[in-house]
């Protein structure tokens, strides 16, 4: 396949899958590039499918979880963005923007880890603005008890000393591992039934490439309540509520029931055009599919 066409930009905008083609692309130029994993373009293609049934829109109860998770990332003292592959080459912008309007550090966390990925990853943050970028010093890490994984080793100066972690992409023992560790989680899953949404004090059920931003804007708007930045005074205590108010299994049950409605009005809408061959094929050709 030609270079070109690979960008994305040869994807016409009446493509039913546009987005999502432009996405995938978005992938392979990471993983040409050294930032994601021949593994991690096969877990896109499962949150592609996940996305789907969630009708490939951000819905109340991801809206509602940005919200709680912007308040808890602006309450928090110790915050730090951990940066996989995958994040880093879908949304690296907008992670470098949430940790501005935050005070978070960013850090290259990896599961399939490799010195060449990391210094892959630290260079499109800075890229893209990022001051500062940890994971990086063999000797400032430190081991984070509960997982076998490459990921249980994280820095010194960031994970290991954080009160909140946002975990991109992430898998289930190492967020078990930071809940042990003390540390209020916040996870980008497309499955609200994986261990890490089930684990993670809040869940955003969403695709992080429609979420990222979402979660910006959100930080943004609590960090201009009352003026200046909101962690102390009265805003700090408004932040206290909206993330004390928050019911993350309650929110967790609310994405399932926005994908059981979306397959439910797909059924209907298919049970509806009956022996209608043409009108049955119009309904196939804009559900789930894979291009």
């Amino acid at each position: 396949m030609a270079a070109a066409a690979r960008t994305g930009a040869a994807v016409p905008e009446s493509h039913p899958r546009a987005e999502s083609l432009r996405i995938r692309h978005r992938l392979v130029r990471g993983f040409e590039e050294g930032l994601v994993a021949a593994e991690g373009l096969l877990a896109h293609g499962r949150g592609e499918a996940l996305d789907y049934l969630l009708g490939e829109e951000t819905g109340v109860a991801a809206r509602q979880a940005c919200r709680a998770a912007a308040a808890a990332l602006r309450a928090s003292d110790r915050p730090v963005i951990s940066v996989n592959g995958n994040a880093a080459a879908l949304c690296a912008e907008q992670l470098v923007s949430l940790a501005e309007c935050t005070g978070a550090a960013l850090e290259v966390n990896l599961f399939y880890d490799s010195p060449g990925r990391r210094g892959a990853i630290a260079e499109r943050l800075r890229r893209c603005g990022a001051k500062s970028v940890l994971g990086l010093d063999p000797g400032g890490m430190a081991v984070l008890h509960g997982t076998d994984s490459a990921r249980r080793m994280v820095d010194r100066n960031g994970i290991l000393t954080a009160d909140t972690v946002v975990v991109p992409l992430e898998d289930g023992d190492r967020t078990a591992a930071l809940k042990r560790a003390g540390k209020a989680v916040i996870a980008f899953d497309l499955n609200p039934l994986s261990r890490t949404a089930q684990t993670a004090d809040i869940s955003i059920i969403d695709n992080i490439t429609r979420a990222a931003d979402v979660l910006v804007e959100e930080c943004r708007n609590l960090a201009g309540e009352g003026g200046g930045d909101s962690r102390g005074g009265g805003g700090g205590a408004n932040l206290a509520r909206i993330v004390r108010d928050f019911d993350n299994k309650g929110n967790l049950a609310q994405a399932v029931r926005q994908i059981t409605g979306n397959l439910g009005r797909l059924q209907g809408m298919r049970a509806a055009a009956g022996g209608n061959g043409a009108a049955a094929t119009a309904i196939t050709a804009h559900g789930p599919q894979p291009e």
